[in-house]
């Protein structure tokens, strides 16, 4: 038994691989006996044909049943074949559907207005069989190539999104990734400054995280992570972005927002959170998150890189205060915090002194 023939990767469907059975042609003519004619002819090489006697009716069939070939008339009471073609090529809801005409003018000037129309080929009357035949099938052949084509353009089009998505997405919980929520708050900040519209980022972390990957395993985390990921897309509106900004930390932005607004919204998935109950295989656990929230406009916010500066500074010192709370950036509670800090730091020696969080650091766990 010969080896079964492979197509090389990436290669087009052979134009032919479709049998020709299967192919169907209209014929358009308001001639009965021509139409007779022609469809036994048409039947005889193995197509199925249709016919119809006038271009409104052949619009209609096209319109609702595209065939794969149209063998059309160009001398036709009310609407000619001219127009039918015109209006065919011009449809894009149809697909590619090849068109030879026929017609009785063998002048040059009545082929160029049907090629100029629309029409693929042409062929004069009296029609040669073979001829016709040999026409029909060329231009069948080109339908084919042509739907290869497409299909290919098609998985190109699908491979490029899943690319572009996987370029923007967190791989485990499916959220914008850092560098793709980066992206996102540069334009919606200049959108917000244009509009004049608040703007406000919220820094979200899990507290004690470290714990869960040292207790029961990362595979555990993971889970924790994800059922945080749902928690916090259930939250949000469909218009904020929401994003994974490095390993059990998160960020949302959210549009339209004003600061006290962001600061409600962060309790509130704060509680959600507090009250949730994280399950993953062989066991369940209990944890808190803290939120730190910054806000436009604010005399202290000028770009965007200072409005996560400050959303993060605040979180910082939402686990400095003991975890599991909402802290905003302007807030009493962040103001007291960092004059107590500074005036220890004043009674410190230098020598003894612990060295200062990195500007805009997060604090893990």
């Amino acid at each position: 038994m010969p080896a079964e023939e492979t197509r090389p990767a990436g290669a087009l469907p052979d134009a032919q691989e479709r049998p020709e059975s299967q192919s169907r042609i209209l014929v358009v003519d308001d001639h009965e006996d021509n139409i007779e004619v022609l469809k036994v002819r048409l039947e005889s090489w193995g197509y199925r044909t249709d016919a119809v006697h006038d271009g409104a009716a052949a619009l209609q069939y096209i319109q609702k049943d595209p065939p794969d070939l149209i063998l059309l008339d160009v001398m036709m009471p009310e609407i000619s074949g001219i127009e039918v073609a015109q209006r065919v090529k011009a449809n894009r809801s149809l697909p590619f559907i090849p068109i030879i005409m026929q017609t009785a003018l063998d002048s040059t000037e009545a082929k160029v207005e049907g090629l100029e129309a629309g029409a693929d080929d042409y062929i004069t009357k009296p029609i040669d069989f073979a001829e016709l035949k040999a026409r029909v099938r060329s231009m069948l052949r080109i339908k084919r190539l042509q739907e290869a084509l497409e299909e290919r353009e098609r998985e190109l089009l699908e491979v490029n999104e899943r690319l572009r998505h996987m370029s923007q997405t967190d791989g485990l919980t499916g959220l914008d990734n850092r560098r793709n929520l980066n992206d996102r708050l540069e334009e919606m900040f200049q959108h917000a400054q244009r509009l004049s519209e608040p703007f406000s980022c919220v820094m979200c972390d899990l507290d004690h995280f470290k714990s869960v990957n040292d207790t029961y395993g990362h595979q555990a985390g993971d889970e924790v992570l994800k059922q945080l990921s749902t928690i916090l897309k259930e939250e949000a509106r469909e218009i904020d972005r929401v994003g994974r900004y490095g390993g059990e930390e998160f960020m949302l932005l959210l549009p339209g927002t004003v600061l006290d607004s962001a600061v409600t919204f962060a309790e509130r998935v704060r509680k959600h959170i507090e009250g949730h109950t994280f399950s993953f295989p062989g066991g369940t656990l209990r944890r808190t998150a803290s939120f730190g929230v910054s806000g436009w406009p604010h005399p202290k916010i000028r770009e965007c890189d200072s409005l996560v500066r400050a959303a993060d500074d605040a979180l910082y010192v939402a686990k400095e205060l003991g975890r599991n709370r909402v802290v905003r950036f302007d807030g009493p509670e962040f103001n007291s915090h960092l004059a107590r800090k500074d005036g220890a730091d004043a009674r410190t020696p230098a020598r003894s002194r612990p060295a200062a969080p990195e500007h805009g650091a997060s604090l893990t766990g």
